[in-house]
């Protein structure tokens, strides 16, 4: 797909916003890059964004892990379980979106927008576990969940952190800290598995990717003081970006249907 070069400077800018979005409230920014790939960079095949956007978030989230990691936040042992199950989840919620019409694919992702905006609005308690340990009984747990969630990331071709954090901390009891750091995991195996089915289609533009992925760095490298500043008002950020991303949703999906 030729794009006029203004675009490749909109997707930086726009994976620069999404990756500090990203940093500062996690799960759910991801969701953007998709509306913002169609309507802003002017990627008219929303297959072609929606493989694009995914490989971008798996890019991003891998980068986030490595310093999850470094600081010793992620529960690999429940991490892999529930990444491992929903692998296979999202090789087959891609397939399936795939195989459906663009605008009727853009609709249920509206849908999907507006459940990640509900769920940023839900409040959640930091209260938890933090010496959990996987047992036999929490693998069974984890992985039917992981299996879900992994589909539904597939299919959408979103992280699905707003679903993996809450997953997590359902089926193990660990800390709100420790699950978003373990989500990491899911978010770089499911972007992974989805793009990959994406760009054996040829539905992934390269160029844009790559401009995601450079203003996604960026992104990160501003987020801590950016989180520092609203340290005191973490709640009323994320309502805003909540509210934010349900306008997204209505916009998507009224030019869907339109």
């Amino acid at each position: 797909m030729d794009l006029p070069l203004w675009s490749y400077g909109v997707a930086v800018v726009g994976g620069g916003l999404i990756g500090l979005l990203l940093a500062v409230f996690g799960g759910g920014g991801s969701v953007l890059a998709t509306p913002l790939l169609i309507y802003l960079v002017g990627v008219r095949d929303p297959h072609v964004a929606i493989g694009t956007a995914a490989a971008a978030v798996a890019v991003n989230a891998l980068f986030g892990l490595a310093g999850q990691a470094r600081a010793g936040a992620v529960k690999w042992p429940c991490a892999a379980v529930f990444g491992g199950a929903g692998l296979a989840g999202s090789m087959i919620g891609a397939q399936l979106a795939k195989q459906m019409d663009g605008q009727v694919l853009l609709t249920w992702f509206g849908v999907a927008m507006a459940a990640v905006a509900i769920s940023m609005l839900t409040p959640r308690k930091g209260l938890g576990d933090p010496g959990v340990r996987l047992t036999r009984a929490l693998t069974l747990k984890l992985a039917p969940v992981g299996l879900v969630v992994g589909l539904a990331a597939g299919f959408f071709g979103i992280g699905g952190g707003f679903l993996i954090v809450p997953g997590l901390m359902a089926a193990t009891g660990m800390t709100l800290a420790h699950a978003a750091a373990s989500s990491l995991v899911s978010v770089v195996l499911f972007g992974a598995a989805t793009s990959t089915s994406y760009a054996a289609s040829g539905l992934i533009d390269w160029r844009v990717f790559a401009a995601l992925v450079v203003g996604g760095a960026f992104g990160a490298i501003a987020a801590p003081p950016v989180v520092r500043v609203l340290s005191d008002k973490a709640v009323l950020g994320r309502r805003l970006f909540a509210v934010m991303v349900l306008a997204t949703a209505a916009y998507v999906i009224w030019r869907s249907l339109s």
